[in-house]
């Protein structure tokens, strides 16, 4: 049975099918270890489905095609070994220091990445957001925020879904990381970014990214728009679709997260409105509080 090595140490770190992730060394060189587990047959089905979302070894085939190695505006940290066995794969990656920066160069790096040419590689993941909300569906929706005050927002939002997902659907389908947040986004290089975590590479509409990139961002949505705009190949999309692309990914992301941060406290004792500044609720609610003018935009 595979097993970390002693002296490792344990980082923070989730996926499809992550059995965890290590700082370690190798050969003298700082290096993050990620151990990938192989999904057993009554496992969820979308983790052996290669381009579902939560196909379990993206973020090794991603590192042995190498198609992200040199990509414009975000690329992958140096790969050093891929190793497989009955259980799973190993990646050793070289470690990335974590430089700070502004949400208008991080924006403006997915618009460069957005221009990416990934091929026909079945493992692509399509359909990012379409695939969790269906899962969402199947328990049943947002079911503990109809219980609070948003319950009428929530219920509009969730039966105009297909309406949004369509829409996006119907704009330009570009090269996205799906899950670009800061912290996935660590490192720089003399042309752009460097980035971790790939296991969600694939394409999705223009603008995708982008929302997902500003819920955790200090500034609005609107300069960062500009900013993936104006660093956007000429001519494949435009402000408003790539705003559409980023408000319905940033929209139905926060409001998912604060159903299912209410509903992890929702069976403890206490009326739920009492939960609402529960350490582990409060974030979601800020950020949920954050989008209003987007969650306007869409009940408009």
């Amino acid at each position: 049975m595979w097993q970390p090595e002693p002296g490792w140490q344990r980082l923070p770190g989730a996926g499809p099918a992550t059995a965890g992730v290590w700082s370690a060394s190798r050969a003298g060189r700082e290096v993050v270890v990620k151990r990938l587990t192989r999904p057993d047959p009554h496992d969820a089905p979308g983790t052996l489905a290669p381009a579902d979302v939560n196909y379990w070894r993206r973020a090794a085939d991603v590192a042995l095609s190498g198609i992200v190695t040199e990509a414009p505006g975000l690329r992958e940290a140096p790969v050093l070994a891929v190793e497989e066995d009955d259980e799973g794969v190993t990646l050793v990656h070289g470690r990335v220091v974590h430089q700070d920066a502004p949400g208008p160069w991080l924006a403006a790096c997915l618009g460069r990445f957005a221009g990416a040419r990934l091929g026909e590689h079945p493992w692509l993941a399509r359909d990012q957001l379409r695939t969790r909300l269906g899962l969402v569906a199947h328990r049943g929706g947002w079911r503990t925020l109809a219980r609070t005050p948003v319950a009428d927002v929530a219920d509009h939002l969730w039966r105009q879904r297909t309406v949004w997902l369509d829409r996006c659907d119907a704009l330009p389908q570009v090269a996205q990381h799906g899950d670009p947040s800061a912290a996935n986004i660590p490192g720089r290089h003399a042309d752009g970014a460097v980035a971790i975590d790939w296991a969600h590479l694939g394409t999705g509409p223009v603008g995708a990214d982008l929302g997902y990139l500003s819920l955790a961002a200090r500034e609005e949505l609107g300069p960062l728009v500009e900013a993936y705009v104006e660093a956007l190949p000429p001519g494949l999309a435009t402000a408003e679709q790539v705003a559409l692309g980023a408000r319905v990914m940033a929209v139905y992301t926060a409001v998912t997260r604060l159903d299912w941060a209410l509903a992890r406290v929702a069976d403890g004792e206490g009326a739920l409105a009492g939960k609402f500044r529960h350490p582990s609720v409060a974030p979601y609610i800020f950020a949920m509080q954050r989008q209003v003018d987007q969650i306007e935009a869409l009940l408009a």
